[in-house]
């Protein structure tokens, strides 16, 4: 499997696990010029910003250790952006799934709040 099928792949599961747990799908695969959201999903409270990664085995290390300080740096770009473009009033998150595609089937690993942006670290 292709890297750019396994990461729709992923994405596709994600959704799923995310919808069937009451999350509603506001954007998939958002662009803001260069920057992208895979996510982005809505709860009651909350936006959920949420970041996708996918392998298959053997693994070296997990999919969600690849949302590194680069990676949220983007993230927290694209959601600025995003913030703003759309008008968000509510209070905004940062999720990972962290898919691996095994022989048996998906294994999907939700982290919420992965990781807090830099606007509410002070």
């Amino acid at each position: 499997m292709k890297k750019s099928e396994t990461g729709r792949r992923g994405e596709e599961i994600a959704l799923a696990w995310l919808s069937a747990r009451g999350l509603q799908l506001l954007d998939r695969n958002w662009r803001g010029g260069h920057k992208e959201l895979d996510l982005v999903m809505e709860s009651s409270d909350r936006v959920h910003v949420v970041e996708v990664k996918t392998m298959t085995p053997p693994l070296q290390i997990q999919p969600y250790e690849k949302v590194d300080a680069r990676k949220q740096a983007l993230l927290m770009a694209a959601a600025s952006r995003y913030i703003v473009e759309k008008h968000v009033r509510k209070e905004v998150q940062f999720d990972v799934v962290s898919v691996v595609l095994g022989e048996e089937g998906p294994l999907v690993e939700y982290i919420p709040e992965a990781f807090i942006p830099i606007w509410k670290r002070n």
